[in-house]
């Protein structure tokens, strides 16, 4: 993807309910377009998300930490009062949320960049490392929290910041990060027993995460856009299915449950 992110066009059909091209502007091919529509001279990365505002049309951010908590409050007055009432950052849990996103989002969320765009072995080694030392500890406090029944989300029973931020890399983890980034020293569906439980409640009951997480969107854009990590652009076939069920889980982790039971 050397122009970056890119529209749908109108004429292909791809899944997901709002992959269409850009609504307000029709002749704009890529994200890049938008910015260039700011600065003609602009010179940066052309980044996602990306915050709009149709009236002012300007680029309000592009910053994911700062968007997620405008929308918040921000557009209160246009919500439902269902909608509205949702805190994802309560004031009992927001040092802890803030605590917690700050070694999630250097450790995990740009750990697995940090490892695939790693450009020595050192570099990559180190990386790595430092990644799966943070999976262990997210994976020894939601152990934890199973265990003594704290559940089923990061902090208890109320879906938290922690829970967003953290789950748009597990997610991909074993579809992409685990080969497309080297990040392999364990997967999460056979390696996390307790990130996976935690992944897939969020997936296969909260609606609002399962549909806008889109695999195959998730899998073509890291393999066809990163020219210098797959020159080729060969999209891997697994790994099948691309989340497990609640229930179910891979051989090998069938059979240690076995043998502990």
């Amino acid at each position: 993807m050397p122009s970056g992110w890119r529209f749908v066009t109108p004429s292909e059909s791809l899944p997901g309910a709002n992959v269409r091209p850009d609504p307000v502007h029709p002749t704009y091919t890529h994200l890049r377009d938008l910015y260039f529509s700011q600065n003609p001279n602009y010179t940066g990365r052309f980044l996602v998300p990306t915050l709009y505002d149709t009236k002012s049309k300007r680029i309000v951010s592009n910053e994911s930490s700062e968007i997620i908590r405008m929308f918040y409050t921000e557009f209160n007055a246009l919500l439902p009062s269902s909608y509205a009432a949702i805190d994802l950052l309560p004031p009992a849990l927001r040092a802890d949320i803030e605590a917690t996103n700050e070694w999630t989002y250097n450790d995990i969320n740009n750990g697995v960049y940090k490892s695939g765009f790693a450009t020595s072995a050192p570099a990559y080694e180190d990386s790595v490392a430092t990644l799966f030392r943070a999976l262990d500890r997210a994976e020894e406090h939601l152990a934890t929290n199973h265990a003594e029944g704290k559940e089923p989300y990061y902090f208890g029973s109320q879906i938290t910041e922690a829970d967003v931020r953290l789950y748009t890399t597990i997610v991909r983890f074993d579809a992409v990060y685990v080969q497309h980034f080297k990040c392999n020293l364990r997967d999460i569906r056979s390696g996390y027993p307790a990130l996976h439980r935690w992944v897939r409640k969020l997936y296969w009951d909260e609606p609002a995460f399962r549909e806008t997480t889109q695999f195959e969107h998730i899998r073509k854009h890291y393999t066809q856009s990163h020219k210098q990590i797959n020159p080729f652009g060969i999209t891997p076939a697994g790994p099948v299915p691309d989340i497990l069920g609640l229930d179910e889980e891979v051989a090998a982790v069938r059979v240690a449950v076995g043998r502990k039971a």
